[in-house]
């Protein structure tokens, strides 16, 4: 019986960073919560202070076991995406002081397990993510793709049990 773990999914921005806390127990993903870090007001330095301090806020209250993290993707200009991973940067920084294992799933990833497509609207990995997770109401978009970033992960671990150390895989590394 494998132990169950609790993963903490985050979908980094410069302005609205989303997280998303499950529990997953072999097959079983567990709701625990989810929400949005807004850090709109102020300059630069001080929204990624609040994204920072929020983070570790999330980390204490919900004691993750593990972060799955969305990576940075290419932005339509240089600006945004180094706004952006300075963004990711402050969340992934405050998941230090909980010692857990982090690990990053690029955006087309995350789609492509959740919906089944790497090029899946907002929209569908939204409807996939309470589907998946039998929601009441459909999260902001910010929280269902922390969400599904934990899903994710959930999935894939759930593989490499099942994959155990005699996996093709497993001899790769």
């Amino acid at each position: 019986m494998t132990q169950a773990k609790r993963i903490l999914g985050i979908d980094p921005g410069s302005r609205f960073t989303g997280f998303g806390v499950l529990d997953f127990a072999g097959n079983q993903a567990t709701y625990v919560a989810s929400g949005t870090v807004k850090s709109v007001d102020g300059d630069f330095p001080n929204r990624l202070k609040q994204i920072f301090e929020s983070v570790s806020s999330i980390v204490d209250e919900y004691a993750p076991d593990v972060v799955a993290i969305e990576s940075v993707f290419m932005h339509k200009n240089a600006s945004s995406a180094l706004k952006l991973g300075q963004a990711r940067s402050a969340a992934l920084c405050a998941t230090f002081a909980g010692n857990v294992e982090i690990h990053e799933y690029a955006p087309r990833e995350i789609k492509q397990a959740i919906v089944g497509t790497g090029s899946a609207s907002k929209e569908q990995v939204q409807h996939m993510v309470v589907s998946l997770l039998s929601l009441e109401s459909t999260p902001a978009v910010d929280a269902a793709d922390a969400l599904a970033a934990a899903l994710c992960h959930g999935h894939q671990r759930r593989i490499q049990l099942k994959l155990g150390s005699h996996s093709v895989l497993a001899n790769l590394r």
